[in-house]
Formats: structure tokens, sequence, C-alpha cells
């Protein structure tokens, strides 16, 4: 396993970011490509060309973009149409600077599989497995809103196979208080990407309710401080070493990409998460 780093949450401009992940000693990164000049509708050729020799130049390989549209996923038919070109286009511009991966969270998936968000939602996502198909891409949907199980039971649904997992941990751990080491084995046929970032749950979650609040901006005011918190890697409730057992179980021998979206110096709690995932993957 190789050991990333989401360029946005430095927080600096996408040059300056590659130069302070490169010093962390991370292997690959990853970013956003949703909007300015990244968005694959303002990158030339020329623009790609550059960031592929900023990467280069740096020995960094990008493990994934980041396709997240945010609201409420693919969820809402209406919105889908734009929705699933624009992920298309992504997809082809991962393809475009050397990556084969595009995260992105698609919704919450709901209980009842007879329902019109899931038929919504499978309608947009099969569309999609089915252009990563065609042109050798995969779309990844990051855990969080549903229990393994239950994400499992979603794509084992869908008619093609280019729609698999960004697996992050504290996600799960956060708000549906799944465990994360036994969620590993549950979806092991469609890992292809994680995220290394880790969390505490305080109380029990609604899980649609929270998820809906971040889409909406929070119209309720939820307390998310009360519910959860993100903590810096290595002070949450993710037991490291028996995940990290748990994905060489499965042979996982990809990416695990620090991310860190909140805290005061994120640049520095991913030199800690760095330091912290070294010995761990070296052992």
């Amino acid at each position: 396993m190789k050991l990333g780093a989401i360029l946005d949450s430095f927080r600096q401009p996408i040059r300056d970011a590659i130069k302070s992940a490169a010093a962390l000693g991370v292997s690959g990164v990853q970013f956003y490509t949703v909007k300015g000049e990244l968005a694959p509708e303002n990158l030339s050729e020329s623009g790609i060309a550059d960031l592929k020799n900023a990467l280069a130049s740096s020995n960094l390989s990008i493990s994934a973009l980041c396709g997240d549209l945010g609201g409420f996923g693919f969820e809402v038919a209406k919105d889908n149409g734009w929705k699933v070109e624009k992920s298309k286009r992504i997809l082809d511009l991962a393809l475009k600077l050397g990556a084969t991966v595009v995260t992105t969270h698609i919704g919450v998936v709901p209980d009842d599989q007879t329902s019109v968000v899931w038929k919504t939602m499978a309608d947009a996502c099969n569309e999609l497995a089915s252009y990563g198909d065609k042109i050798g891409a995969t779309f990844a949907v990051e855990t969080g809103p549903e229990s393994p199980e239950l994400l499992k039971r979603f794509l084992d649904g869908l008619s093609a196979r280019g729609v698999r997992v960004n697996y992050d941990p504290a996600n799960l751990a956060m708000v549906t208080a799944s465990d994360p080491v036994a969620g590993v084995a549950v979806l092991k046929d469609y890992i292809v990407h994680t995220h290394a970032k880790d969390g505490v749950n305080y109380k029990p979650c609604d899980r649609a309710r929270v998820y809906h609040g971040f889409a909406s901006g929070n119209p309720e005011k939820i307390d998310y401080a009360s519910l959860f918190k993100e903590t810096p890697l290595g002070e949450g409730a993710v037991k490291w070493p028996d995940y990290i057992a748990a994905l060489r179980k499965i042979g996982y021998d990809g990416f695990l990409t620090i991310e860190r979206e909140v805290g005061e110096n994120p640049a520095r709690d991913i030199g800690k998460a760095v330091r912290f995932l070294t010995p761990l993957l070296n052992g």
C-alpha cells in the first residue's frame, strides 16, 4: 500500500500544495476537479501537460480525482442529467492525467430497495458504471452515509462494474457507527481507493438527516459537534493496525490517501498522519 494526500487539505494554491505533499514523502495525491482552474471545462491540454509535469517533477502520481458535485448526490432525478454528464467529463479528465479513479458521494442510499430514490440513484450509477467500463475508469462511491452491508446491496444490484468504493473508515465510525475494520471484508470486491481519516461518534445519528443537512446548508441547525468529530489520524475510533491488516487480507495494495477536512493546521496534521502510518505500512 502507498500513502497519498488530498491537496485541497493543505489549503494552498495547487502548485504549493504539490510541493507540500512531496516534502512529506507521500507518493500520490488526490484533488478536486469540479470547479475552478482544475475543472475539465477549464483545464486546457497545455494545462493538463503543465500539471502532469509539476506532479512528475515532485515524483508524485495521482491516487484519484475527487468529482464530488455536492448537494444530494444522485438522489434528485431532475439534477442527474447535468451531474452525470459532468461526472463523465471528470472521468475523461482522469484518464488524460494518468489516473483511473474518481471519487464522490452519491447521496444517501435508502433502506427500501423499492423506493423511487433507490431507482433514481441506481439509474444514474448504472449510466456512470457503463461509461467507466467503456473507457477504463472507475467511479468510486465514498463510504459514510450507509452501512457497508447496505452499500454492497446497492452496488450488487448495478448492471455494470464501473462504480466501486472509496473506503473512508472515519465516515463509517463517525456517522453510522459501523465497524470500519469489519466493513472491509463486506466491501472487499469493490474497494479501489481509500481515505486515511479518523474520527469519533458521540451519539447515534440519523444518517439521512446528517447528510441531507450537509447538502442543504443545515437549515435545521443540526449540532454536528454533539454527534461526531473528525480527529487527527490516530486519535479517533479507527483501529489502524487492525484496519490495515484487514486491507492486506483482501489483497488491497492501492493508496491510503490522507484527508484532513477540519483543524487549524491541516498541513501539520497530514504530516503527523504520514509519520503515524509509515511504520504501520512498513511493519
